[in-house]
């Protein structure tokens, strides 16, 4: 029944039947007229009739489809300005149509391998240019060292060096990370994290530092709040934050953080009293290898990038704004529901 579908066809067949129909009454009053052979002869020729129409048809179709199928070619062949709207009905039309998605889906794919291209061809140099850094200065720091002979500046210079090598450990991790995250081969526990706990396990490294600098930490975390999400890879998250901020409160500054847990989302709210974010950061506070004005994102635009990722994983969310009354403020959502 589909090819009935197919206007050329239900034609093919509406002439070919008055033509036989034709014949055949034609035939028969021949033949009761006492002329059998012109009779068949009338009847070999509506035959002839039939099969010519048919042939006809299936030579037209037979080339319609051979330039479809050219048509085909040259779009393979990076041609995207085709017109498939000269099939109008039936089989030819569905081909037609199926084939204008597949042009369609293959531009997109293409357009999106450019892009992912270039965007690859980016992060290689902008990685390269953030690991010659630090991998330039251990290089002086060293070539230093094997010429000093005062133990203090040796002490300086092995810390000076020690800090380097961590700089360049945790650039890679992080770098790490966000690719298999990209790859789609981080794996995250779907698990009940109580917001308590993880805050504990992300300030715990920031004490000394912070005990130094003589900042405070003031926390208003009531008693039971949660999320579900994965324990580890959340404190990875909230630490890259945390360290912002606390780099960016300086001397004597205050770090505020909040939670609160209502029935679509638990809400992790950290402030700090620092200068804040440059207005014209704010729209790409997230954003990958990002430097702005104030270097904001641990200098080289990762650390903040990959806590949005790792949020993201979660069905969760987060926010960068300026306070008021002065200094940064994120707020991350993590929702009970898909949203």
């Amino acid at each position: 029944m589909r090819y009935l579908r197919d206007k050329e066809f239900r034609m093919s067949v509406l002439i070919s039947a008055c033509v036989a129909a034709i014949t055949a009454a034609a035939g028969f009053f021949l033949i009761r007229q006492q002329a059998a052979m012109a009779g068949f002869l009338l009847a070999v020729l509506g035959c002839v009739l039939v099969i010519a129409l048919w042939l006809a048809f299936t030579l037209r179709r037979y080339r319609r489809l051979e330039k479809l199928a050219a048509d085909t070619d040259r779009m393979l062949h990076g041609e995207r300005d085709l017109n498939f709207t000269q099939y109008r009905e039936g089989e030819l039309e569905i081909l037609a149509n199926e084939l204008s998605k597949l042009l369609n889906r293959l531009s997109e794919q293409a357009d999106h391998l450019q892009a992912e291209k270039g965007y690859l061809s980016d992060s290689l140099a902008d990685i390269s240019h953030q690991l010659r850094t630090p991998l330039t200065s251990l290089n002086l720091v060293l070539a230093r060292l094997g010429q000093e002979t005062e133990p203090q500046e040796c002490r300086k210079l092995l810390y000076e060096a020690g800090q380097l090598q961590g700089r360049i450990s945790w650039l890679v991790e992080a770098l790490l990370k966000i690719s298999r995250i990209d790859a789609g081969t981080a794996v995250f526990v779907q698990e009940q994290v109580e917001v308590q706990k993880l805050i504990d396990s992300v300030l715990e490294p920031f004490a000394i530092p912070m005990e130094l600098r003589e900042q405070q930490v003031k926390l208003d975390i009531p008693a039971e709040t949660a999320f579900t999400g994965d324990f580890s890879w959340s404190c990875e998250a909230v630490s890259n934050i945390v360290k912002n901020c606390m780099e960016h409160a300086g001397e004597g500054g205050v770090l505020t953080l909040r939670a609160q847990e209502n029935s679509l989302y638990t809400e992790l709210v950290i402030e700090d009293n620092g200068p804040g974010i440059d207005p014209e950061d704010l729209p790409h506070l997230f954003e990958r290898f990002y430097k702005g004005k104030c270097s904001f994102g641990s200098g080289i635009g990762i650390g903040l990038a990959l806590s949005r990722m790792i949020i993201k994983q979660q069905n969760g969310s987060i926010r960068g704004e300026n306070r008021a009354e002065g200094g940064a403020r994120f707020t991350i959502r993590f929702y009970k529901g898909i949203v």
